[in-house]
């Protein structure tokens, strides 16, 4: 996936969901700036994540960000890489270590543009965040990179109380639990 197919794809993209319905235009025009897949575009820039289930649909795996304090799912800036599909997947695997990983679907599975708070010199800024469902073995010993307190596979039905109304990860397991993409 290049800027280009990135961008029809999501022109193609559609969600019941009205909050992420609401930017998807932002996404689209963000494809046609020249410095949208580097952390330099202060304003804000793409990143991908890796919403990882395992095979049985009943678990995902989260990380504690360090940086953030919060539950959530893998993933990380695009750093001039232009396939997020690639990036969502390597960003999954050094942080979890995981080789056991596989794309389950190549569409996009879920965007959500959040705003990341400053730190240091770098201000206030939004995260275009483009995901893609992966799957991985659950038995697989988990490694906690640099980028992380911890890592946990939590169960489907304790998402909710670890990421205290956290709407776009609510919506990924609402999405994962109505999913027809089966095992």
């Amino acid at each position: 996936m290049n800027r280009k197919s990135l961008r029809e794809n999501l022109k193609n993209y559609r969600t019941p969901f009205e909050e992420e319905a609401a930017f998807i235009n932002d996404f689209i025009d963000l494809t046609h700036d020249e410095l949208a897949f580097v952390r330099e575009r202060l304003h804000g820039h793409f990143t991908a994540s890796a919403w990882i289930v395992n095979k049985r649909r009943t678990h995902t795996l989260m990380t504690l960000h360090k940086k953030l304090n919060r539950w959530l799912q893998l993933g990380g800036h695009a750093d001039g890489e232009e396939n997020l599909q690639a990036v969502a997947m390597k960003e999954a695997q050094e942080e979890s270590g995981l080789t056991s990983l596989r794309m389950v679907d190549f569409g996009i599975f879920d965007i959500d543009r959040h705003v990341i708070p400053q730190r240091g010199n770098t201000p206030e800024h939004f995260h275009y965040d483009v995901r893609f469902l992966i799957e991985a073995e659950i038995d697989e010993p988990l490694v906690v990179s640099a980028e992380s307190k911890d890592l946990a596979w939590v169960h489907f039905e304790s998402v909710e109380d670890l990421v205290h109304n956290n709407m776009s990860i609510l919506r990924m397991l609402e999405k994962t639990s109505k999913s027809e993409i089966l095992l």
